[in-house]
């Protein structure tokens, strides 16, 4: 048989298949049962109303076909009225809204739309891995923005050069850090003056603690001339795995990923999409059940664990380990999985990445194993 094509080739390792893969292998080894840190992958499911909504729509006998291609007017009509309400967003349902089968495809679509080979992008150092996939499979450059902790986890646009894309995440995976005041304007400057398309991934906006209130990149005002935004139900709404999400902002980058989506998605099923409308337009009450969820263990995660650590929002806690301890030692001694920093850019090296979305019992028992290695004690 023949090579894999080149873009093939150039498709990094997958992070989380590794790090599964690590942890599978610590559990097969003698010992207690090791607890999973690690993965952000929420616990807790969807509100009643919208799994009852998925399930009386598939019983019907009309939502057996192919839905519109581009998605239901209803469902980008729920998400311009969210990014209305609680954003304070103007979005245009039919102009600005693409329809998404997962925001982990929107990272790689909008590198396909946005560079050709060869051209620039910026992924911020540390980031999400998964962002590294758009880069290669466009044959785009990668160049890192630094997030500098001394400045509050944000990059020097000032000096950031010119790409067709660059992308910013906050609340941050993995540092779990809200953006410093200010960074918005700045990244819009920074857009208008290059005519670099300006990606702002807004998984985590919803999960903020400390009292402060969501923020979309698109209420920045010039924003929208270069930018977009990348919004997903999974973690607002606890719905990982149903794979619906979208981007908004400047029409025409929708246009290319709808445009792309035409010839290779070919739509939703319909009910996903309506029950993502029935998140969206029914009770919010689960959403701020789960950020406050979120916040009470970070929380306990900060009182338990001594040492540096960044938690500002998301499902994380973005913690500085001491000198000559990694995430393996913490596997095989501890048998706690964290993930390992160095596995999101240069700059995670030294610092792990856990996860609160599991339950308090597996929380309070890897706290207990996790404080005596992080306070330097057997």
């Amino acid at each position: 048989m023949r090579r894999p094509p080149e873009r093939i080739e150039r498709l990094p390792p997958q992070y989380f298949a590794g790090l599964l893969g690590r942890v599978a292998k610590a559990a097969a080894q003698p010992g207690p049962p090791v607890i999973d840190l690690g993965r952000g992958n929420p616990e807790v499911g969807p509100a009643a109303h919208v799994v009852e909504t998925l399930q009386r729509a598939a019983g019907r006998a009309d939502v057996h076909g192919y839905a519109p291609f581009r998605g239901l007017p209803a469902l980008k009509e729920a998400i311009a009225g969210r990014y209305r309400d609680v954003y304070g967003v103007t979005i245009d349902p039919e102009r600005e809204v693409a329809v998404i089968p997962g925001t982990k495809a929107a990272i790689v679509e909008l590198a396909l739309v946005a560079a050709n080979e060869g051209d620039t992008i910026l992924l911020p150092d540390p980031g999400y891995p998964d962002y590294t996939s758009g880069v290669a499979l466009a044959g785009a450059k990668l160049e890192l923005l630094h997030l500098d902790p001394q400045s509050d986890w944000a990059p020097d646009l000032a000096v950031a050069p010119a790409a067709s894309l660059a992308l910013l995440n906050y609340p941050t995976n993995p540092c779990a850090a809200c953006a410093p005041a200010g960074l918005f304007e700045e990244a819009v400057d920074y857009s208008n003056r290059t005519g670099t398309i300006l990606v702002h991934d807004a998984a985590y906006i919803d999960l903020i603690f400390d009292g402060r209130k969501p923020e979309s990149y698109l209420a920045t005002p010039g924003a929208m001339e270069n930018g977009l935004e990348i919004w997903t139900m999974s973690k607002t709404y606890g719905m990982a795995g149903w794979r619906i999400g979208f981007v908004v902002g400047n029409a025409e980058i929708v246009e290319r990923l709808n445009l792309i989506n035409d010839h290779t998605r070919v739509g939703i099923f319909r009910p996903l999409q309506e029950a993502a409308v029935a998140a969206l337009t029914g009770p919010q009450d689960d959403v701020e059940e789960r950020r406050a969820t979120y916040e009470r263990r970070r929380n306990r995660v900060l009182e338990a664990l001594p040492g540096t650590s960044v938690s500002d929002g998301t499902f994380y806690v973005w913690l500085k380990l001491p000198d000559g301890l990694s995430a393996d030692d913490i596997l095989a001694a501890q048998r706690v999985a964290v993930a390992p920093g160095g596995g999101f850019g240069p700059s995670g090296e030294g610092w792990v990445r856990l996860s609160v979305a599991v339950t308090d019992e597996n929380l309070e028992a890897g706290l207990e194993r996790l404080a005596p290695a992080l306070a330097g004690r057997p």
